[in-house]
C-alpha cells in the first residue's frame, strides 16, 4: 500500500523536471534553480494537499513566485558581479532541460537567450518563459502570477518587445554548421591556436569577432569583452598556453548548443558565420561549473 508521503513524493518527482526547466530558465543558474525546486518541496511536504486539485499547476506557481523573490536579490548580487556575467552552462543532450527537438526548443536555454533575459525585469522574465518555452495560454500564467489576462498579455508584448529589438541590434549567426562541420571547424581553430600560428587563427576569424569570458573574479579571466580580430587571436594564443596545454579537450551539448569541454575546468561556445568565427563565450568561474561537473561524473 503507497503511503500519503509516498504517493505526495511521487507526485512531486513527476513534475520536477518541469520545475528545474522553470527555475533554471528564470534564473540562469542551475545552483539556484535546485535550492528553489528544494524549497519548492518543503512547501508541498508542508501544504494541505487534499485541497490542490491540480498540483504541476500549484507547484509551478510556487516555483514561479520562489523565482520572482530570487530574481530580485540577483539583480543586485550581478550588478557586483566581477566582469562579465554569463548563466551556468548545463549538459542537455540528456534531457536535464526537458526536450530540446526544435529550434525553438533549444533557443529557450541559449546562452544567447538567457542574457538577453537579464535586461527583463522579473515579471517580464517570467511571463516571457512561461511562454515561449513552455507554451503555458495567457491565463494559466496571469493565474500563476496572480495578474489579469488583459495585464498578462501586455507584459508579454513587452517583454518580447525588448528581446526582439536586442536581436536586432545583435543578430545571432547567419551560419550554422551541423556538428560534423561544426568538429572539424573548431579542431582546425583549436590547432591553429595552440601552435601559436597567430596568422592563420586571424585568417579564421571575422573583422568584428567577439570574445567574452566570465570568471567572475575567482580565476584569471578577461574581465571586459575582447574585441577585433587581431586581439581575440593574440589572447586566445596565450590563454590557451598558459591554462589549457595539458587539458584534455572534448565536446558536448551545453545550453543546446555544441560546445568544447577543457577538462571540466571551462567550457567554450564558438559561433561561426559564413564559416569564420564570429563570437566565442566561455565560462570558467568555477563555482558556476559544478553542476555541469556533476553532470559529468555521472555519465
Amino acid at each position: 500500500m503507497i503511503t500519503q508521503d509516498a504517493a505526495a513524493a511521487a507526485d512531486f518527482e513527476e513534475h520536477r523536471p518541469r520545475m528545474f526547466g522553470i527555475a533554471y530558465r528564470m534564473l540562469g543558474s542551475a545552483a539556484e534553480a535546485e535550492d528553489t525546486v528544494q524549497d519548492a518541496w518543503l512547501r508541498w511536504n508542508s501544504a494541505e494537499r487534499d485541497g490542490i486539485e491540480h498540483p504541476g499547476a500549484w507547484l509551478a506557481k510556487v516555483v514561479t513566485h520562489l523565482c520572482l523573490t530570487r530574481l530580485t536579490s540577483a539583480r543586485v548580487r550581478r550588478e557586483e558581479y566581477v566582469g562579465p556575467w554569463l548563466p551556468e552552462p548545463v549538459l542537455t543532450g540528456g534531457g536535464a532541460l526537458g526536450p530540446l527537438e526544435s529550434a525553438e526548443q533549444r533557443d529557450s536555454v541559449s546562452v544567447a537567450l538567457l542574457v538577453l533575459l537579464e535586461q527583463l525585469t522579473p515579471v517580464e522574465r517570467a511571463v516571457y518563459v512561461l511562454r515561449e518555452a513552455f507554451a503555458y495560454g495567457h491565463r494559466e500564467i496571469a493565474g500563476l502570477l496572480d495578474v489579469t489576462e488583459a495585464n498578462c498579455r501586455q507584459i508579454y508584448r513587452r517583454a518580447a518587445g525588448r528581446v526582439a529589438a536586442d536581436r536586432a541590434a545583435a543578430p545571432r549567426p547567419r551560419f550554422e554548421p551541423d556538428p560534423a562541420q561544426w568538429q572539424t571547424l573548431v579542431e582546425t581553430f583549436l590547432t591553429a591556436a595552440r601552435d601559436g600560428d597567430v596568422a592563420r587563427l586571424e585568417s579564421m576569424l571575422t573583422a568584428d569577432v567577439r570574445y567574452v569570458a566570465d570568471g567572475g573574479g575567482i580565476v584569471g579571466a578577461a574581465r571586459r569583452p575582447i574585441l577585433g580580430r587581431d586581439k581575440v587571436a593574440r589572447f586566445l594564443v596565450g590563454v590557451l598556453h598558459k591554462f589549457a596545454s595539458g587539458l584534455p579537450v572534448s565536446s558536448a551539448e551545453v545550453n543546446g548548443e555544441p560546445a568544447l569541454l577543457f577538462g571540466g575546468a571551462a567550457i567554450l561556445q564558438v559561433e561561426f558565420e559564413n564559416g569564420l568565427v564570429s563570437g566565442m563565450r566561455s565560462v570558467v568561474n568555477p563555482q558556476k561549473l559544478e553542476f555541469l561537473q556533476r553532470q559529468l561524473s555521472h555519465s
